[in-house]
């Protein structure tokens, strides 16, 4: 899908008009039709402001990826990012520890 077809999606999914949607980003409906249509392509400031409307990632609304995450979820992706590498690789082992235990019970179920 490309970047008019996923806003639409994501827009809609959220429950939100063109109008709506275009008043958080500070334009208008009619302007937000026209970028889910592919009439006019907006700037990368103009998409930061739209993916951060809609709550999503700018790689997740122009298509470089299927992986949707939440704000909270990226919040903590940053925070660990943040992390000195000792503490990285500690929670990363947890994260690993429980897929493995998810998985394995799945596996056994």
């Amino acid at each position: 899908m490309d970047f008019g077809d996923n806003m639409m999606l994501i827009r809609k999914k959220k429950k939100l008009s063109q109008a709506a949607l275009g008043k958080m980003i500070g334009t208008s409906g009619d302007v937000i039709g026209r970028y889910e249509r592919g009439d006019i392509k907006p700037s990368i400031d103009v998409v930061a402001k739209i993916a951060d409307a809609l709550e999503v990632s700018v790689d997740y609304l122009i298509g470089k990826t299927s992986l949707l995450l939440d704000k909270e979820t990226l919040q903590r992706i940053e925070d660990i990012s943040n992390l000195k590498e000792e503490n990285k690789n500690f929670i990363f082992n947890l994260i690993d520890m429980a897929l493995r235990d998810i998985k394995a019970k799945k596996a056994y179920s």
